[in-house]
This record gives C-alpha cells, structure tokens and sequence, in this order.
C-alpha cells in the first residue's frame, strides 16, 4: 500500500515538472529574454532549495512525511498556476521560486517513507522503481507539454500541469507518518549531516548524483533553445526529450539486476560515460532521428545514477537523520542545479549554444572518472 501511493504522488508531481520544464526556455524567449537570462531562470528554481533542503529534511524527521508532502503539492500547484494566469517573466521566476522550495520536501518525503518501508535487501529495487516512475513520467511529461505548446499554448500547458496535482494532493491522505525516534546516538549520528561528507564512499555518491541531475537540468533548458534554432516544432522537441526519460525505463527496472552482475562501480561509471559522449555529440547533428538516437543514449546512461545514489546515501544515513541526510542529498544537487545554468547560460550566450553541449560532455566524462574508485566497490556491500 505504502509503494503504490508514493508510486502515485511521485508520477503525478514528476508530470507536472517534466511537462512545464522543457517549455520554459521557450516561454521565456517568446518574452524578449537572451540565453543568459534563461540559465538565470532555470537556476533560480535551485537557489532557496539549496538553502533549506537540509532543514527540510530535519522537519520531516521531526513531524513525520505527510505534511510535508500534502502542503508541497498545494504549493506546487499554485506555483504552476501562476504563468496561466501571468503571462510575464517575473511570473516565471515567482513559479520556479514556488515549486522549487515544494518540491525539496516532496521528494525528500517520499525518499524517506520508501526508505522506511523497505528493507537492506529491497532497497535497490523499491528504489528503482521509484525511479522507474519518475523516468515513466519523464516521457509522458515533455511530450504532452510539447503537444499541448503546438496546438493551444504554453499557459495552456502550465494550467493542465496544476490541474494534474488533485491527484497526489488527495493521494497524500494516505502517506504513512512515521517519525524519527529520539535515541541517543554514537558519535557519527550527533553530528551535522554535513559530518558525513567526510566518507569518501558517500562524498562520491553525492557527486554522481549531482552530475546527472545538473546534466539533465542542462538538456532540457538548452536543447528547445537548440532545436528551435534548426526549426524543429515544439511536438519533436517534446518527443526528443521524453524519448530521453523512456529510454530511463528500462534500465530502472533492472536496475538491481545490473547492479548485482556489473557491480555499483563500474555500472555508474559506465552510465555516467556513456551520458558524456552523447551530450557532446548533440551538436555536431541536425538531423531529428539522431537527435532522437542520442537522446536515448544519454538518457540510459543517466538512468542509472540517481537511483544508486538515492540507496548508497539512504544506507549510509544515521537511522534518525535519514530525511536530513536525503535533504544533503538534495542540497548538493541544487549547488549543482543552480551554478551549471548560470555557467552555461554565460558560455552560451558568449560562445554560442554549441559549446553548452561540448563543455557539459567532457564534465560528464571528467566526472565519470571521478566516480571510479576502488573505494566505489564497496557500494555493493553498504
């Protein structure tokens, strides 16, 4: 019971954000504003999250994960709302001000109750398919924001995406609440989640989760501005990103399967790579098959770290502090998610949209190795 409503706000929420994400970009040029201002606006989305995700994380220790999901998806749907209903540049960034700040305590919430539910031994599964939802919706999400922009209009888009959120809103009624118990701990659980960046082993999961989350955040932000720049329709802009999230799918699903016959290691560091040299082809084609052909390669090469490294921090985590160390988590993604737009928006805007795809593929790459270490095999035993 618990995995299917957690299944069923995530897909809705996922959704929401996948069908207005790849749309803004786009939105925002029809506005009047430059490619530099677009890495603005996409960052912003990170900024107050990078700022209160950790204590996010505290607060659904504290109280338990309902309420934090159930008050995160009302805001969330009042922040979509609002480009329908202003159609302006400052609405956008009041929108991505809003549903950023919601969705660090709806998915740090629905993180720890699926932690919660399941064991050591499943954890990679349930976690899996978690991420096997979220890549489910990644598809559906662009391609129906890409469709609803083509034939009616991008407000139009944003409002069907707030409508979207009754489901889970009604949904987090069933959220089980759990709270942390208060215990005294060893030495390595009193401290600062920020105590535990010391383990190299976790300080490399969080990289490698910051690295497909930004470069992810990159292709959607900059592949439309791309593709709108060889006249590709907003519907094969629409079915090239989601082609990205299906292609997730799969590699989700068997995602404890391949973990356990390639091992943790070499896995992450052969997705991660494989995601680098498909970013930094992108450019070197116009041609919409291709386009679609890469497309699903990177996405099957970042559909594997988020979840490796959702259960590596998960088990690492103090037993009370596993919310607070989901929002570190989270918090070094948005570090990510808010520096990479603002870098690339200026290399963009200064050495054309090209670059943002060659510097970003060899930060892949670079990061690929990175990730690779000895001390990374241990994953497979945490």
């Amino acid at each position: 019971m618990t995995l299917r409503v957690v299944l069923i706000i995530v897909f809705f929420f996922q959704i929401m954000t996948n069908l207005t994400r790849p749309l803004l970009p786009l939105y925002a040029t029809g506005l009047g504003v430059g490619t530099l201002e677009v890495g603005i606006l996409t960052a912003v989305y990170a900024f107050f999250p990078l700022l209160f995700a950790i204590h996010a994380g505290k607060i659904t220790d504290r109280i338990g994960d309902r309420l934090p999901i159930l008050f995160g998806m009302i805001f969330a749907s009042v922040g979509f709302l609002i480009p329908f209903l202003f159609q302006s540049i400052l609405s956008l960034y009041v929108s991505q001000i809003i549903v950023g700040l919601s969705h660090i305590f709806i998915i740090i919430s629905l993180q720890n109750v699926l932690g919660n539910a399941s064991t050591a031994e499943n954890r990679d599964h349930y976690f899996g398919i978690f991420s096997m939802v979220v890549a489910i919706s990644q598809f559906i999400g662009p391609l129906l924001g890409g469709y609803l922009a083509e034939y009616t209009s991008y407000q139009t888009a944003f409002l069907v995406s707030a409508i979207f959120g009754i489901v889970p809103i009604v949904t987090a009624f069933w959220v089980p609440v759990i709270i942390s118990k208060k215990k005294v701990e060893p030495a390595t659980e009193s401290g600062s989640a920020l105590q535990l960046l010391k383990i190299p082993l976790l300080r490399k999961a969080l990289a490698g989760s910051a690295l497909v989350l930004y470069s992810r955040d990159i292709f959607v932000a900059y592949f439309p501005l791309y593709a709108a720049s060889l006249h590709i329709s907003d519907s094969n802009i629409g079915w090239i990103i989601a082609l990205q999230g299906l292609a997730m799918v799969p590699v989700r699903f068997f995602l404890a399967k391949l973990s356990s016959s390639m091992g943790r290691e070499r896995l992450l560091f052969t997705s991660i790579l494989i995601a680098g040299v498909s970013f930094f082809f992108i450019p070197f084609t116009s041609n919409i098959p291709l386009l679609m052909f890469l497309a699903v390669l990177m996405g099957a090469g970042l559909g594997c770290g988020q979840p490796l490294s959702m259960t590596t921090i998960y088990n690492a985590s103090p037993k009370s502090k596993t919310g607070e160390v989901l929002g570190l988590r989270l918090a070094t993604n948005r570090i990510s998610q808010l520096t990479a737009p603002i870098l690339f928006g200026i290399i963009g805007s200064g050495a054309g949209l090209l670059s943002v795809f060659l510097v970003s593929g060899f930060f892949l790459v670079g990061g690929a190795f990175y990730t690779h270490s000895k001390e990374e095999s241990k994953l497979v035993n945490i």
